[in-house]
């Protein structure tokens, strides 16, 4: 079985634009289901939520199929499922909770490969509690971090290991359960940014071993959001700041204010749409699992088409994504020319490859570049030949 990439691309009335988006890390395009999802939920009787009524019945319907979706999707509890803003709204308020039991002395382990929101409030944190940064450093010769240090990094002292699932900026995939198991072995908390891998990988966060895992649903398909997951004896031990009379029951303690119900039905129609694409049968998260698996081959076969399209262009394209594990991004330098300048003019051709520091602040730093002079090409499962061809003709046209 493969992926229906014709049938897929008519799901997305965006796609009529004609433009070629190579902007899946920032956030794809979103089919029509998740919109006509949203719509239905906001129009339709709703309110607080409760059980007297069809209105708060709706809501109470909507939060528990979200978590339910999430708990799909990453192999997690629902009961440990957090609704968030963003992924950097989760991470700094999880940071601050987590902080509280922080000291002088205790460490933190944050990594150069990772997008600033799992790294900043970290560091902040730790400034605040006069604990210690440790840090995993990026090799820039193979885009991957470097572990032989590892035992000395994440020791008796660490408390918490943040480190992504997959790097926004250069697509590498680091070994997280290497690295959870070695946090595990001192007793600290592993906090994964899941939030570029989750578009790309059946995730598992048992496997990973992961404590917390945190995603962005607007990066496969649904509304901008975020969700993070955890065990929920996790949760039931940590205390967040709350209004005195918001509830302390878990995972509800970290949801601040009202939720929006509506968004938490687009989500869960964006899992369902995924879970569609290998529709054999099975439960929900088997039909994920394989619906992964079909979108992992399938992009990898786009991706080694340009490669092979920018190792066409000689020394005028320097390409950093080097990992032998990663994802179906790609990060590439213009030894003579201006990234913005290249994203420019495929905008001019319709075609959305952009150029930027997309807050991938300490990789910039670690491969030695001036801030914002690559240009990142994602792929998602909608591109398809004619974007790729387009994409090289284009950037062979600039050269």
């Amino acid at each position: 079985m493969s992926l229906d990439v014709a049938a897929l691309r008519a799901s997305f009335p965006s796609l009529a634009s004609g433009i070629a988006h190579f902007d899946g890390p920032g956030g794809t395009q979103t089919p029509a289901v998740v919109g006509e999802a949203v719509a239905r939920t906001l129009t339709g009787p709703l309110s607080n939520r409760g059980t007297s009524i069809a209105s708060e019945r709706n809501a109470e319907q909507a939060v528990a199929e979200f978590r339910d979706a999430i708990a799909d999707l990453l192999g997690a509890d629902p009961r440990g499922v957090v609704y968030g803003r963003s992924a950097t709204q989760l991470t700094y308020d999880f940071s601050r909770t987590l902080a509280k039991t922080w000291s002088e002395g205790d460490e933190i382990v944050v990594t150069q490969l990772d997008h600033d929101c799992n790294v900043r409030p970290w560091v902040q944190a730790a400034r605040a509690t006069g604990a210690v940064v440790r840090w995993l450093r990026l090799n820039p010769d193979t885009a991957e971090l470097d572990l032989s240090g590892l035992d000395e990094v994440v020791n008796h002292r660490t408390r918490l290991v943040a480190v992504t699932g997959a790097s926004n900026l250069l697509g590498t995939k680091p070994p997280v359960a290497e690295i959870a198991r070695r946090a595990h072995e001192v007793g600290a908390l592993v906090y994964v940014d899941g939030v570029h891998c989750t578009a790309h990988a059946a995730v598992d966060v048992g496997a990973l071993g992961a404590d917390f895992f945190v995603c962005s649903p607007y990066k496969f398909f649904g509304p901008h959001c975020a969700a993070l997951v955890a065990a929920p004896a996790l949760l039931e031990s940590m205390a967040p700041d709350k209004l005195l009379p918001s509830t302390d029951e878990v995972p509800e303690r970290f949801e601040l204010g009202t939720l929006p119900y509506e968004i938490m039905a687009g989500v869960t129609a964006a899992v369902d749409f995924i879970a569609a694409l290998a529709p054999d049968g099975g439960s929900r998260r088997d039909r994920l699992v394989a619906a992964n698996e079909l979108i992992d081959e399938y992009e990898l076969g786009l991706r080694r088409r340009i490669e092979a399209g920018l190792e066409a262009l000689g020394d005028r394209v320097v390409v950093h994504s080097r990992a032998v594990d990663r994802t179906p991004t790609l990060f590439f330098t213009f030894p003579s020319h201006d990234a913005a300048d290249a994203s420019r003019h495929l905008a001019q051709r319709g075609i959305l490859a952009p150029a930027g520091t997309f807050y991938a602040y300490e990789p910039f730093r670690a491969l030695n570049l001036p801030v914002e002079s690559g240009m990142r090409v994602g792929l998602a499962p909608y591109n398809d030949g004619s974007d790729v061809d387009r994409l090289l003709d284009a950037l062979t046209e600039f050269l």
